[in-house]
Order: C-alpha cells, then structure tokens, then sequence
C-alpha cells in the first residue's frame, strides 16, 4: 500500500462484483474515500464488508437518473468534492442479428451509454479541477463477436466519449481514458457463458486465443484502472488501454 489516493474521494459505480469490486478494493486500500454503488442492497453489503477501508455503498441503476442524483447527494453530504470516477457500471448479454428486440437494444444502451453519460455529466459540479475519469470499455468494441452486436456498439459509443470528453473538459483539466478489458474471469463471464463447466470450456477455449495463454483477473484491471486515475498518469489522456493479454494487438 502507497497511500496514492489518500484523502481522496473516488466514485465506483457497479462496484459490488467483478472488476468493479476489485477496484474499490485496490482505491480503498490506498487510502481512497470510496463509494460504490450496486441494484442490490444484498450484494451492495456483501461488497462493503469484503471493502477494507472507508466505503460507502449507495444503491441504485445507473440507468436511473433518479439514482444517479442520490449517488451524488450521499458523497455531497460528506465530501465538497470528486477526485475520481470510475463508470464501470454496465453488462449485457448475447443475442444474434434477427433475433435483436427492443427490449434488449433498450435495456443495454441505457445501462452502458446512456448510464455511463449520465454518471459523468452529473458528477461534474463535484468533480475538481484536474480529476481524473475512467470509463469501462471492452475489447468487443474493436473486435468482431458472434450475437453481441448490441454490446459490442455500446463500447465504442463509451470508447467516442473520452475522446470527445477531453476536449470538452480541457479548461478544468479533468483527464477522461477508457479502460478496454479482455476476457476476465468474473462472475458475469461465467453467467453469460452458461456457468460451471460450459463457461470454463468456453474460457479455457478463449485463453488459448490470448497471447498471455489465460484469461485476465480482475485485480489487473483494477491495477490499470488506478494508474490512469492516478498522477502518475498526468499527461495521458482520451486514450483506450487495452487489459487483454494481447487479444487484440493480433
């Protein structure tokens, strides 16, 4: 532990599973005032008690601007200002080329573009002058996959934001990157390969695309997360890291 982010206040969204759990973990541990949001007050508690440090859970759907602003009222209630956000809160499952209903195109564009927006947009009266943002991306945004079509547009619309974003907010100097993970093995992965020994063989197929030779964990996201949230990523900017492995480098 550094202290890196001590006496800062950073904003997780998504944060109760996952790469997002992980990176409240890793901010918390170096010394961050973190908070975390979550849809389930069950799994947002689970989440708060694994979190070692001060943290803590608001619940609500990113989706939901209504949530949005009580996110944003319980960190002004305790803090003047925003130091990091991290937009992470986001998903999405397969579903081929003529089989796409609204209903799926809807509820996947409002949690992973019209959430990750509306996350931002509101955290700018809080966020100080030379905070840092970082968006969730993927891989899939860059890369062809079978039947995830709908998700694969809602990264590259996240992975246009940063690059537009820093332009809008270069007068107050707040860094906007976006953070493209592979194949990590999270608890999502494994519910959207079908679970248990279908998502391993799935995995175990994929990793053997990678040039790593495995898949990623999530703590290795959340380490490139807090180095483009930190200083002494202080000159990069609008950029999409790739955490993959070298999946998509060939």
């Amino acid at each position: 532990m550094t202290d890196k982010f001590n006496n800062k206040v950073v904003v997780v969204t998504g944060g109760t599973s996952g790469i997002g759990l992980a990176t409240a973990k890793a901010f918390a541990a170096e010394g961050a005032s973190v908070f975390i949001t979550g849809r389930r007050q069950e799994t947002l508690d689970a989440a708060i008690k694994q979190i070692k440090g001060r943290v803590t859970g608001v619940r609500g759907d990113m989706s939901n601007l209504t949530d949005i602003d009580r996110l944003y009222d319980a960190v002004q209630q305790r803090h003047a200002q925003i130091d990091v956000v991290f937009a992470n809160a986001g998903g999405g499952d397969m579903m081929p080329l003529g089989a796409i209903t609204e209903e799926h195109y809807q509820r996947i564009f409002d949690t992973n573009v019209k959430g990750v927006l509306f996350t931002v947009q509101k955290a700018l009266p809080l966020l100080k002058d030379g905070a840092a943002v970082v968006l969730t991306g993927s891989t899939v945004s860059v890369s062809g996959t079978p039947a995830f079509s709908v998700y694969s547009a809602t990264k590259a619309a996240v992975r246009n934001f940063a690059r537009t974003w820093i332009l809008d907010l270069k007068d107050r100097h707040i860094r906007v990157n976006t953070v493209s993970p592979g194949v990590t093995d999270t608890a999502g992965l494994n519910e959207l390969f079908g679970g248990d020994e279908q998502a391993q063989g799935t995995k175990d197929y994929l990793a053997s695309l990678i040039p790593a030779g495995r898949v990623g964990q999530p703590e290795e996201i959340a380490k490139a997360v807090l180095f483009l949230a930190s200083d002494d990523a202080s000159f990069v900017n609008g950029v999409e890291l790739f955490v993959d492995g070298g999946q998509v480098q060939i």
